[in-house]
């Protein structure tokens, strides 16, 4: 008999607790992932990943099991800072940046193309799938101008108003400016509910209405104010507020 100084660990039942190196093949992450690609792994899985180790205490999975727990989910972990992240046992500065980046990473992706400059809006749901996955995720509503050129090809894009959304397009000239500086042909307006749901109020139709008349006036047309719910848009052309 061999003496060990090597105290296992337990979990709360007194049983042993294994690392994910002990685990079967078929049950790891990485190895999952490259058995049946990432899109058919957990979110838990996919944030172990990421966490690439876990501590003494804890594997990568029980890691990424307690910030999903304690977020409530991939959105509140997305809207988390890096000094929020940390504060879970195990996780600490380094783990938690490369959490950020990651949500990162898949903002940019999902706002750009291999040639940005060729993007042609000339349907709602080409606004909608290319703004979703950044505007959905965001905790305050947000005012978005797209510029478009003869072409409907975008020129570029700025965020005009964080907040009090309604507030700011009681001044339609932040948004005029945004295009002319861009020297656009028309523009799409885009601003999200943080409800998730994207029927629009009364108050986003008057306000369609008045850029309305103020692109025609201008001369640089509103072709579409699209709102961006959670997976879900809606296209104000369908609310008789264009000329």
């Amino acid at each position: 008999m061999k003496y060990s100084l090597k105290k296992e660990k337990l979990d709360l039942q007194g049983n042993r607790k294994y690392t994910i190196r002990e685990m079967p093949a078929s049950e790891r992450p990485r190895e999952r992932m490259e058995k049946v690609g990432a899109k058919n792994l957990s979110d838990t899985e996919l944030i172990a990943i990421l966490l690439r180790t876990g501590n003494h205490d804890m594997t990568a999975l029980d890691m990424a099991k307690a910030l999903l727990v304690k977020f409530n989910g991939l959105r509140g972990l997305h809207d988390a800072s890096v000094q929020a992240l940390s504060t879970v046992s195990g996780v600490g500065l380094a783990k938690a940046s490369q959490i950020m980046a990651a949500f990162e990473i898949g903002k940019r992706l999902a706002i750009i193309s291999k040639d940005t400059n060729r993007v042609v809006f000339d349907d709602p749901e080409t606004v909608a799938s290319l703004m979703m996955e950044e505007l959905k995720y965001m905790q305050q509503e947000v005012l978005r101008v797209i510029s478009l050129d003869a072409k409907n090809a975008l020129i570029g894009y700025d965020d005009v108003a964080v907040g009090v959304v309604n507030g700011a397009i009681s001044h339609p000239r932040e948004i005029f400016l945004s295009a002319i500086k861009k020297v656009a042909t028309s523009i799409i307006v885009v601003h999200n509910h943080t409800s998730g749901d994207p029927t629009p109020s009364d108050e986003d139709i008057q306000m369609t209405k008045k850029l309305v008349l103020t692109g025609e006036i201008v001369g640089i047309p509103v072709i579409d104010h699209i709102i961006i719910g959670n997976n879900k848009y809606v296209s104000l052309r369908d609310f008789d507020c264009f000329i």
